[in-house]
């Protein structure tokens, strides 16, 4: 049965599936066409803003390589000023702390110089006032002694002997009182 029969129903099936070569030539002309046009109107424009957007990105990307680097640099020029002014800083407190104990030592050297000015003036001015109050304890004396002895002798006595006995006398109560 292979034989008639087959070759009747492989022409029905071949006529289902018959090929026109006009038409597989007009398809591919449209195919070309439409690629054409589509190139022309559609791929070219899409490659420009492709592109176009590519080299944005680009740019951006550049932008931010050099906005990094410079954040860089900036960090780095920060970070060696920070430095500086640290070492600034430790160089004036130091010379503050110099200077404060300079002027300390200053106020204490006046203040021990003012003071022992004070004392010696205090030791001048005591010995002043001791000499005062001998002079007028050896007036007072001399007078009280001076009463007594003409009461004693009954006479007066000369000036040079009157200042005997007072000497004398002061001496006297010199030794005792030391």
């Amino acid at each position: 049965m292979k034989g008639p029969l087959f070759f009747a129903l492989a022409a029905e099936y071949l006529d289902v599936i018959y090929i026109n070569i006009w038409s597989i030539i007009v398809s591919l002309a449209n195919l070309l066409i439409l690629y054409l046009i589509l190139k022309k109107l559609l791929f070219k424009p899409v490659t420009k803003v492709v592109s176009a957007r590519r080299e944005k990105v680009d740019g951006m990307l550049r932008e931010a390589q050099e906005a990094k680097e410079k954040a860089e640099q900036d960090r780095e020029t920060y970070a060696a000023q920070l430095s500086h002014a640290q070492e600034d800083a430790a160089e004036v407190m130091r010379r503050a702390a110099q200077s404060a104990n300079r002027t300390g030592d200053e106020i204490i050297r006046a203040a021990e110089t003012r003071a022992q000015e004070m004392l010696k003036r205090a030791d001048e001015d005591i010995a002043q006032e001791k000499k005062k109050a001998v002079n007028e304890m050896k007036e007072e004396l001399s007078g009280i002694s001076l009463t007594i002895a003409e009461k004693v002798v009954g006479r007066e006595i000369k000036e040079q002997d009157h200042k005997k006995l007072i000497d004398d006398f002061i001496s006297e109560v010199g030794e005792d009182h030391e």
